[in-house]
Formats: C-alpha cells, sequence, structure tokens
C-alpha cells in the first residue's frame, strides 16, 4: 500500500506546485484553495508512506519524480522548456529513483 500513497502524494504534491503557480503569489482564490488542498493531501499520503517505506527512499521517490513531472508539465502547460543540460539532469535524477527501487536493499517491496 505504500508505493499506492506514495503515487497519491506525488500526483497531490504536482498538483498543487502547478497550482502555486497559477495562483500568482495566492491572488487567485480557486488555485490558490487547489494548492493548499493539494499539499494538505500530499503530506497525509507522506506520512502513511512513510509508515511503510523509509524516510530517506521515499523523499528520494517524492523529490525525483516530483522534479520530473512538474518539470514536463510546465514545458507544456507554461512553455518553460528545460534546456538541454537539464533534460540530462532530470534523467539523472529519475535514473536514480529507479537505481533505488530496483538495487536497493532498504527498499522494502
Amino acid at each position: 500500500m505504500g508505493y499506492w500513497y506514495l503515487a497519491i502524494a506525488i500526483g497531490a504534491e504536482v498538483i498543487a506546485t502547478l497550482a502555486l503557480k497559477a495562483s500568482d503569489g495566492f491572488s487567485h482564490l480557486t488555485s490558490s484553495t487547489i494548492c493548499i488542498i493539494g499539499y494538505a493531501v500530499a503530506f497525509y499520503f507522506l506520512a502513511l508512506v512513510l509508515k511503510t517505506i523509509p524516510v530517506g527512499i521515499a523523499y528520494a521517490i517524492w523529490a525525483g519524480m516530483g522534479i520530473v513531472l512538474i518539470a514536463s508539465i510546465s514545458a507544456v502547460i507554461y512553455k518553460q522548456i528545460p534546456d538541454f543540460p537539464a533534460i540530462i539532469g532530470m534523467l539523472l535524477i529519475l535514473a536514480g529513483v529507479v537505481v533505488i527501487n530496483m538495487f536497493s536493499k532498504t527498499v522494502s517491496h
């Protein structure tokens, strides 16, 4: 169940971060509300995740997937296209998440 909760936490965090951008400094009520609710949901599910997955592993996956997803979606929605070094960096982060999940003995499957 931990990885399902982590996926929900990551999804909520991505939505909240995109809403944060759209809120324009919390000056738009709808996107500000989505942002606050999204982060609350994200941290609630992250707290559940930490019952079964070590904090370092959970946070590495959370951060890595969040970076890649937000950068990818921002490229489409906000036309914030990452340059080549940024893409390489994100691929390395994604590779790190894969290595952790496939080879780390710390991860409890």
